[in-house]
């Protein structure tokens, strides 16, 4: 779903879908999987890691925004669901977007300083 990009991001493409939750979201399998995936191991989470172990959500940028992204059962596979007033770029829904996925040690940097929307 993600491929590596840079040293802080990595990029994928997800269909970005406004929805009525107040944070942004995806299927929490494709988070689960996500996090095994690029986080851990592939087997368990990196006990020091708060983001592999679901302390902390996965932080997406879409755009120039970044945003804090958790996992939800009603979010269809392979989505990236963002609240009404995130998504006010005029552009047509769901749209196949790119989306860069931060790397374990920038997200934590980026939520240490409260920048993703979502938090």
């Amino acid at each position: 779903m993600f491929e590596q990009f840079s040293g802080g991001y990595y990029l994928g493409r997800l269909y970005v879908e406004p929805y009525e939750g107040d944070r942004p979201a995806m299927s929490r399998l494709d988070h689960e999987q996500v996090t095994r995936q690029l986080y851990a191991d592939g087997t368990t989470p990196a006990p020091s890691d708060p983001i592999a172990d679901g302390q902390r959500p996965l932080v997406m940028k879409l755009g120039a925004r970044h945003l804090a992204v958790r996992g939800r059962d009603e979010v269809p596979e392979r989505t990236l669901a963002v609240p009404f007033d995130l998504t006010d770029d005029g552009g047509t829904y769901p749209d196949l977007r790119e989306v860069l996925l931060a790397k374990a040690p920038h997200a934590e940097q980026l939520i240490e300083l409260g920048a993703p929307v979502g938090i």
